[in-house]
């Protein structure tokens, strides 16, 4: 590769801003582009920063996730139809017509459940909790929609990410959200350690792996109790966790829509030489790293905690 630029679509956002780091500390050149320079929903507008930026590559990192969940979907109808169901096939026309290949940020949450024979959700497994089940909230069905779109797409990688976290903390983050909901649910599901899929999603295009769809999760599964006993044996929290006593209690007291727990298959992945570590490996390095920004004081983080049981070593 000669000459390298990434073009990021949504690069402000959660998973946008940790492409942004992941290309400066590899060196690779890249422009982030929000909507208020170039509103890339246009298709024309689209084309033309196209011609002008000439990228070697292009990330769609955008979306509508709602906040602070994806309950404010079930509101903001219009503008998760236009930024999940709708933009990926405004890209995938303008990159094609350009022969431009590019990588499009999807989600596991078009499934629910452990998948055929228990062993996860492959990528060639059709959707189960999309608007034609009838059974899904207004982000999964349309994110489903969004990939539909892509169906037949040239030059195009399809990355399912899964429930996000890392150690630093933010509203968007797994661990931040344990630590700050009032009340969990106790369901199993694949995770996705950010940066981990961030760097997955690269070495699709730079080790020139065959487009298609990549379930991008951390190997395995896990419950929310367990990750909440990994928090609580950090000493990371030390509030009281409580749990829902069924997903109908959860429905009727603290949610609009049905949510998507599912546990994504990664045997693809791993075949390619990209899977990230283990979901455990990760969460215990995240955990073990954690850095506080804003955090309420109601959690009681405790930052002196010391950690002389043994542990397992971060990444460098």
């Amino acid at each position: 590769m000669d000459r390298v630029l990434i073009l990021i679509l949504g690069g402000s956002g959660y998973i946008g801003t940790r492409f942004r780091t992941f290309f400066e500390q590899c060196g690779v050149s890249f422009q982030s582009v929000s909507r208020s320079v170039c509103d890339y929903t246009s298709s024309e507008q689209l084309d033309s920063l196209i011609r002008t930026a000439r990228p070697s590559f292009l990330v769609n990192a955008a979306g509508f996730a709602g906040q602070p969940n994806v309950d404010s979907c079930e509101v903001h109808r219009a503008e998760c139809f236009a930024g999940n169901a709708t933009l990926p096939g405004v890209i995938r026309k303008v990159c094609e017509s350009h022969k431009l290949p590019w990588g499009h940020l999807s989600s596991g949450c078009i499934y629910t459940g452990g998948g055929p024979h228990d062993q996860g959700f492959r990528e060639n497994d059709p959707p189960n909790f999309t608007f034609r089940q009838k059974n899904c909230s207004y982000y999964s069905g349309c994110k489903a929609l969004g990939e539909e779109s892509l169906v037949g797409a040239e030059r195009c990688y399809i990355w399912r990410l899964r429930i996000p976290f890392n150690q630093h903390d933010h509203s968007r983050n797994y661990l931040s959200k344990l630590m700050r909901y009032e009340k969990l649910l106790d369901v199993r599901n694949s995770l996705s350690h950010v940066d981990d899929c961030v760097a997955a999603c690269w070495a699709c295009y730079s080790n020139q792996l065959e487009y298609g769809i990549y379930n991008l999760t951390n190997p395995g599964s896990i419950t929310t109790r367990e990750v909440v006993q990994l928090i609580e044996r950090a000493g990371l929290c030390r509030k009281e966790f409580r749990f829902f006593d069924s997903e109908d209690q959860f429905l009727r007291e603290a949610a609009k829509t049905p949510r998507s727990h599912c546990v994504l298959n990664t045997e693809k992945a791993e075949a390619s030489g990209i899977a990230p570590r283990h979901v455990m490996e990760a969460l215990r390095d995240a955990i073990d790293r954690w850095t506080v920004n804003n955090l309420e004081t109601n959690l009681q983080v405790r930052t002196d905690f010391s950690r002389s049981h043994s542990r397992m070593r971060p990444s460098p």
